[in-house]
């Protein structure tokens, strides 16, 4: 009888890898050792993108600590902090009462109207920031009819940095909302919509909560945009400096001496911002108390009845019941 033979290799490569297991240098996908070459070269390209991002931030700390003359201390250096971090969030504030709303319209709807509407939110994204604001001078310029009636109040003012602000930023946030609400299962609007749940409440006790990640990323993004906008509102609103245009002015001036002060500023405010999108703020659930159990009232007997005659041309139905329930 003809016994088959056993394949010797599989059993050394599985005796080598209980051996590798034992000594603990195979972990599973995604483990500690995944930089060891479980991925392939896939991790060593991503640290290149992380060097050349993180790197050029140590060179400008180790020359912030070493630098005598940093610039903190020149004239429109606070006030410029103080006018885009207001500018950034009245923008942020703005994007999101009208971006969110309309990210959730246009996840749920498949219409051509949807799909144009959606590709004209994200043309800022593809327009230099400049060119931004020459779009914008079109609109609110102090020539336009709306510069006219706001007394040309729209540039030159913080109205005009939020305006600009607002044009380059929104369709981080738009966007960013539109794929949270598209990723979420759509039945859970028919279930609340057969509860009885108006499209409003739909939105607002539904679609908000399950994207709420989503959008929160999208905000942070956006006002990270809005804090860092020069080229809009250099063009738009020159005054007042929000930091980007006083460093820019600095530089021109002054050269790299006193812009290390503003740029150290950015980072610090681009940290925290970026820490407070990460963190997770706990839902606090009031506790309610569950009422006292009811006791059941007796009732008599429920009388159940009915008398039909029904016709339909040439057919007739009669039927009559009465009977009372036990």
């Amino acid at each position: 009888m003809h016994h088959p033979k056993r394949c010797p290799s599989l059993h050394t490569r599985s005796a080598t890898v209980r051996a590798m297991n034992a000594e603990g240098r195979v972990r599973p996908a995604g483990g500690p050792l995944l930089w060891a070459g479980g991925a392939g070269p896939l991790p060593w390209l991503g640290a290149l993108v992380v060097l050349y991002l993180t790197v050029p931030v140590i060179a400008f700390a180790v020359r912030l600590v070493g630098s005598p003359r940093r610039g903190f201390s020149t004239p429109g250096l606070w006030g410029a902090l103080w006018v885009s971090c207001l500018s950034a969030t009245i923008s942020l504030a703005l994007v999101t009462a009208f971006g969110v709303p309309l990210a959730y319209v246009l996840a749920r709807s498949r219409s051509r109207w949807a799909h144009a509407v959606g590709a004209a939110v994200q043309l800022p994204l593809a327009i230099p920031p400049v060119m931004s604001g020459i779009l914008l001078i079109y609109l609110v310029g102090p020539y336009t009819t709306l510069g006219r009636l706001s007394g040309r109040r729209l540039t030159e003012s913080v109205a005009g940095v939020v305006l600009a602000q607002t044009f380059v930023a929104a369709p981080f946030l738009v966007v960013a909302a539109r794929t949270a609400f598209a990723a979420r299962d759509p039945g859970l609007d028919e279930v609340a919509a057969a509860l009885g749940h108006r499209p409003l409440a739909r939105f607002l006790r539904v679609g908000l909560p399950l994207a709420a990640g989503g959008i929160r990323a999208g905000m942070v993004l956006a006002w990270l945009r809005a804090f860092g906008e020069y080229g809009a509102t250099v063009l738009l609103a020159y005054h007042p400096e929000s930091l980007p245009v006083y460093t820019y002015i600095q530089f021109s001036g002054s050269g790299l001496a006193t812009t290390e002060a503003p740029t150290a500023l950015a980072l610090a405010v681009a940290a925290v911002a970026v820490t407070l999108g990460w963190v997770r703020w706990p839902r606090r659930r009031a506790g309610r108390a569950l009422p006292a159990p009811a006791v059941p009232r007796a009732r008599p007997p429920a009388v159940v009845r009915f008398d039909l005659d029904v016709r339909a041309g040439t057919f007739r139905v009669q039927a009559r019941h009465q009977a009372a329930s036990p």
